[in-house]
Formats: C-alpha cells, sequence, structure tokens
C-alpha cells in the first residue's frame, strides 16, 4: 500500500470523532418530546433515540432545529464507515470474493443507512442497513482471526451480543423504555472498535514500512 492509502486508513477514526461531537451539538439544538413525555424540554440522553434528532419535528410536535446538524453527522458518519469498508479488506490476506463481499455489503448499509432522513420506511431501512452490515462485519471478523488479533475479535464478538440485546427490546413492549440508552451504548462501542481496527492496522503498516 502506499503512504497516501496509509494516511487514508486514519481518516474513519476522525470521522468518527467529528460524528460524536455533531451528535452532542444536535443534542443541544432538539426542542424536545420523547417515548417517556412527548411534553419534556430538551434532548433525554435516557429517553430519546438518533433518529429523533433527524425528523422534521420533535415529539412535542416543534420543528426540528437540531435536523441539519443531526443530517450532517449522519452523512459524515456514512462516509467514515464507507471509507472503512472500503480499505480493510485491502490490508488483510484474503481472497478477492471474500474483499468484494465486504466492500459490497459496507458500501450497502450505509447506502440504506443514509435514507434514514427521508421518508423512507423507518423499520425497512434499518433492517436493510443492519443486514448489510452484519454481512460487511462477519467479514472483518475473519480478517481479524486471520490476523490473530484476538481481543478485537472478542471486542467484535460482543457488538453482535449488543445488536442481539437491541433487538430482543425493540420487540418486547415491556422493555422497550430502555432501548435508547442500549442503542448509545452499542453506538459507541461499535464506533470504538472501528477505530480501535483502523489504529492498529495504521500502526501495523508503519512498523512494516520501517522494516522494509
Amino acid at each position: 500500500m502506499n503512504k497516501r492509502n496509509n494516511i487514508l486508513l486514519l481518516i474513519p477514526i476522525f470521522g468518527a470523532a467529528l460524528f460524536v461531537m455533531l451528535y452532542f451539538v444536535a443534542t443541544i439544538f432538539y426542542p424536545g418530546g420523547s417515548q417517556v413525555d412527548k411534553n419534556a424540554v430538551g434532548f433525554s440522553w435516557l429517553n430519546n433515540y438518533w433518529c429523533n434528532l433527524l425528523n422534521d419535528n420533535a415529539i412535542n410536535g416543534q420543528p426540528n432545529t437540531a435536523k441539519p446538524i443531526a443530517i450532517a453527522g449522519m452523512i459524515i458518519l456514512c462516509v467514515t464507515l464507507s471509507l472503512f469498508w472500503l480499505l480493510f479488506p485491502l490490508y488483510i490476506n484474503m481472497g478477492k470474493k471474500y474483499k468484494i463481499a465486504i466492500q459490497t455489503s459496507g458500501l450497502l448499509s450505509m447506502g440504506a443507512a443514509s435514507l434514514l432522513f427521508t421518508n423512507f420506511n423507518h423499520d425497512l431501512i434499518t433492517n436493510l442497513a443492519s443486514l448489510f452490515g452484519l454481512l460487511a462485519t462477519i467479514g472483518v471478523y475473519i480478517g481479524l482471526y486471520k490476523l490473530q488479533w484476538y481481543r478485537l475479535f472478542a471486542f467484535g464478538l460482543m457488538n453482535i451480543l449488543l445488536v442481539a440485546l437491541n433487538n430482543y427490546v425493540y420487540y418486547n413492549q415491556e422493555l422497550i423504555v430502555y432501548l435508547p440508552i442500549i442503542q448509545k451504548i452499542s453506538f459507541a462501542t461499535f464506533l470504538i472498535w472501528i477505530c480501535s481496527i483502523n489504529l492498529k492496522l495504521y500502526k501495523r503498516v508503519i512498523v512494516n514500512n520501517n522494516l522494509s
């Protein structure tokens, strides 16, 4: 890999950090309302979802001034993860079919996720993004195992368990009140996992370049 491509490995890390920053800023501008209290003021970290920030109107009925900021964050996140799905297979000793499968499913996942702030069916878009994302993630697990990066492999499995927990809680009306906080924890751990993989890949490339 040339030096330019190696530097690209750091972009997903900066992109993830920028997304988190925009997420925080968007919550400041969110008018209010949540699944627990429609008349609540402001964004509740315990009761509001990320997608609440993407709606035209807040749950309390007021125009959602957080939407432009949240959309900017969503675009950055999709571009960030798309770059990860494209780059990761290039640094792993995998067959061409595996590489194409990771890149294609990863890009399809981000393409579907980018539709979350449109008028398309929310559940359908979420399920499509999750399905393609799962396929791409399985490919990453295979790559991590080949590299013998077992800690990151185990960390990734924890993300799968969190996704399963999200789905279980989503379809359980008695537990759905806990979904917003579980969603945020899952989001954070996934981004930390992606950034950790990119940083380790970058360090590995630097070491190999110094040895050559």
